[in-house]
């Protein structure tokens, strides 16, 4: 099993190539008995695994050298420096061995390396901020890969036709609009590793990592189509060819969401029934989640889009479900394979480029190929941004173009897909190749390495690292219910009014059903976040050498509910017993840093008014559908 998994983990057979030396039974006549070995060499048993670990050791290894100065890798993307000793272990090898041993396998890259990077970035994507730029990301992912794939491919065939491109690269249009449509997606993988470290602004990482995760179904269909038109010839291509090829675009697009939907909600209902084997529950979230994406690779949809809707969708009923040991298990290993995964594919990246075999040089389309992908890319996220900014609130500024427009890296979803060409029906197959080599490395090192001083340059707004205070989440949630409620009144249901409708369709049912009964209750997050604090009044006062109460004296329920939270708080039992200690840490004259200021702040709010609901007569000023629409927010605060 293990030797027929080798050339799909892109490893040598065990003595390819060598003829197989006929054995001699023991036991045959003329030869005495073999003695018992002290010790046997058994290397072509474990080659395999052997590999594979080591592999990802020497991976581990250099992320920990590089790590080790902190001016290299502030300075020099771990993407680009991971590619770089690819190349040095690539040369290493081709001088010891005379030929590339190990190359990316685009089965390896589809089945093994790309499903943990997808889910890891699916499963911990902000889906709030996801769903209010989903407008733009869609726009950018179908319309503006459908742009970049047609205008290159068209550019390069009118570059060919003007005689820029050598006579010997043999491809007509539809070679070159192949080649278009797998050159012009931007890469989720390489996105993800160069702007997180850029560090820029919420919005703008994900208007670019979102459409580098939702192109992959264009990307997918101009594919396919495209080669099968290479396939049948430019003669034999139908009207209804050209249909269907625009039906497919929906079909595999809503397909692997629809896919990634239905194992979000299998996961969800699963984990519901896990109470009482803990042990199994990150298994299921791993399991199901592959299995969505190798369901959606079964039936030729976007296997990406539906581990991406496999994670958003199931998140929030898993983690209300599962214990905190699960998600702690999940969370860490979920990264560590992302990791894992990401570094093996810089470095074969740069391994596999240095096999001259499989690719040929051609000045002409490689230089052009770089002008057009920058130059349609920035035109087209130009033209594209002006028609967002008709109805966005918030626009997009010049500055934030200049850094999508920059921010289009290609990687290895390119370099997996040119492999997959067929060099019988693509003769320029080892022109692409190279062309796509180039294209990767420049995007990655390059643009890579200069992206962050561009930032800096720029002032692009950076992105704050730390969760929002208790303050900022009751403000927004009351904002929601607010917006919603006018848009309600003035009879225009947009975006807030359908999210709004979303939540109580959750509440009402997809939540009663997805989650255990104990979980729904403890939704409430300000519930959650009072007891919480409360815990921290009791550990703190014993920290300062208070007295401990008894167990019969101070009762802190796993629990707290709206009749119970009051009586069981610890400042309150503190007082009632007569003590003289002040437990309460959240008197803002301790408190140490801003946010536990604000923190502190919210808690005696929360103290003083939790079980004192006050209704204002707002009813002149919105109307009564909007006193019934914030009327709940009010009655907590």
């Amino acid at each position: 099993m293990l030797r027929a998994a080798l050339p799909l983990l892109g490893l040598p057979l065990a003595g390819a190539g060598a003829t197989e030396e006929p054995t001699q039974e023991p036991g045959s006549p003329g030869e005495p008995p073999p003695g018992l070995a002290l010790f046997r060499w058994q290397w072509h048993e474990v080659e395999a695994p052997y590999l594979v670990a080591l592999w990802i050791l020497v991976a581990s290894l250099a992320k920990i050298v590089f790590h080790l100065s902190r001016k290299v890798t502030s300075l020099v993307p771990e993407s680009c420096l991971l590619i770089l000793l690819g190349l040095v272990l690539g040369g290493i090898v081709l001088a010891v061995a005379k030929k590339a041993e190990y190359q990316l396998e685009p089965g390896t890259f589809f089945l093994f390396l790309l499903p943990p990077i997808v889910l890891d970035s699916g499963y911990f994507m902000p889906s709030r901020l996801f769903f209010d730029n989903l407008g733009a990301i869609l726009t950018y992912a179908v319309v503006g890969t459908l742009w970049n794939a047609f205008t290159t491919g068209a550019a390069l065939w009118g570059l060919q036709q003007a005689g820029l491109v050598a006579p010997r690269v043999q491809a007509g249009l539809l070679d070159f609009l192949l080649f278009g449509s797998l050159i012009s997606a931007v890469d989720p993988v390489a996105v993800l590793a160069v702007f997180e470290e850029v560090h820029v602004n919420e919005t703008l990482f994900i208007i670019v990592f979102g459409e580098s995760l939702l192109n992959d179904a264009v990307t997918v269909v101009l594919y396919k189509v495209c080669n099968s038109f290479v396939e049948m010839g430019s003669a034999n291509v139908q009207a209804t060819d050209y249909l269907k090829g625009v039906a497919s675009l929906f079909v595999v697009s809503l397909g692997g969401a629809a896919v990634g939907l239905v194992f979000a909600f299998l996961l969800a209902l699963t984990t519901r029934f896990t109470k009482r084997v803990r042990i199994i529950e990150p298994l299921l979230v791993f399991l199901l989640a592959y299995a969505a994406y190798l369901t959606a690779e079964m039936a030729s949809l976007s296997a990406i889009l539906a581990v991406t809707m496999c994670g958003l969708g199931c998140k929030k009923y898993v983690e209300a479900n599962i214990s905190h040991k699960s998600r702690t298990a999940v969370k860490y290993t979920m990264k560590t394979l992302a990791s894992c995964a990401e570094t093996i594919i810089f470095m074969l990246l740069g391994i596999s480029a240095v096999d001259s075999s499989k690719w040929a040089w051609d000045s002409g389309l490689v230089l052009g190929t770089l002008f057009f992908i920058l130059f349609f890319r920035a035109l087209g996220v130009v033209l594209q941004t002006w028609v967002l900014n008709q109805f966005r609130l918030v626009p997009l500024d010049k500055i934030d173009q200049v850094v999508m427009s920059y921010g289009g890296l290609r990687g290895a979803v390119a370099f997996a897909l040119v492999i997959l060409l067929d060099r019988t029906k693509i003769p320029a197959k080892d022109y692409f190749v190279a062309t796509t080599i180039v294209v990767v490395f420049f995007t990655v090192i390059v643009q890579g390495l200069t992206i962050k001083p561009l930032v800096k340059w720029l002032k692009v707004k950076r992105s704050e690292h730390h969760k929002p205070t208790l303050n900022q989440e009751l403000h927004e949630h009351t904002f929601d219910h607010i917006l919603a409620a006018v848009e309600d009144v003035v009879g225009h249901h947009g975006y807030h009014y359908w999210r709004d409708r979303w939540e109580q369709f959750d509440k009402k049912y997809l939540s009663q059903l997805l989650m255990r009964r104990s979980a729904y209750r403890i939704r409430d997050q300000i519930w959650d976040v009072y007891y919480r604090l409360n815990i921290r009044d009791a550990i703190s006062f014993v920290d300062q050498g208070g007295h401990v109460l008894s167990s019969t004296g101070l009762t802190l329920p796993s629990m707290p509910s709206r009749n119970s939270v009051a009586e069981t708080s610890v400042t309150n039992l503190l007082r009632e017993s007569g003590s003289g200690a002040c437990l309460d840490l959240q008197v803002i004259d301790t408190v140490r840093s801003g946010r536990d200021r604000e923190d502190a702040v919210m808690h005696h709010l929360l103290c003083g008014g939790l079980y004192k609901p006050r209704y204002r007569p707002i009813i002149p000023l919105f109307g009564s559908h909007v006193c019934h629409q914030i009327s709940p927010q009010i009655h907590i605060i």
